[in-house]
């Protein structure tokens, strides 16, 4: 079989160019925050929805209830009554929660300083926070995975991840 003839407008790749050069770009790629990681994660989610926004509160304030996962979590997360942290190993946790609505689960996850990704058999819960001009950004995603699938159940989510935001602010006033 013979080969096909090559265009004349192409020319034949430089054997002797150097492949392993800088290449320089337009975009300044600096490191990616907290919130920007939790983006790139959903983004590859089929169904999970993302919630972001300003709380009017320094980072640590903000963390501080945030990260409590045992005593904060529950005053802002609309539909987890309970958790109860079993074990940790570093910035690594397994935790077990139970919601509002009776329901159980068992989380292993990472939870570090402005940033937790937690995971059961169903559920997905994701935070992130970082500092953003005297006030914090936070991020927020969740939700009921399908089963055998790598995508979240979008049913409402964006709702609840709303009202968990609204009542994160209320959590860090009241101290």
């Amino acid at each position: 079989m013979s080969k096909p003839p090559e265009p004349d407008n192409i020319e034949p790749p430089d054997t002797n160019a150097d492949t392993n050069a800088d290449a320089t770009t337009d975009i300044d790629a600096g490191p990616i925050d907290a919130v920007g990681r939790l983006r790139v994660l959903i983004a590859g989610i089929p169904g999970a929805r993302i919630v972001e926004g300003i709380v009017d509160a320094p980072f640590a304030d903000v963390w501080a209830v945030m990260g409590d996962l045992e005593h904060g979590f529950g005053r802002f997360q609309p539909d987890m009554r309970h958790v109860r942290v079993l074990r940790r190993d570093g910035d690594r946790i397994e935790a077990h929660a139970r919601s509002r609505y009776g329901m159980r689960a068992r989380f292993d996850g990472v939870l570090r300083p402005g940033w937790c990704w937690l995971q059961s058999r169903f559920v997905i819960i994701g935070m992130a926070a970082v500092p953003e001009h005297g006030s914090t950004r936070v991020a927020l995603t969740g939700g009921v995975r399908v089963p055998g699938r790598a995508a979240i159940v979008p049913v409402g989510a964006t709702r609840e991840l709303r009202r968990g935001l609204a009542r994160l602010g209320q959590a860090v006033e009241e101290g």
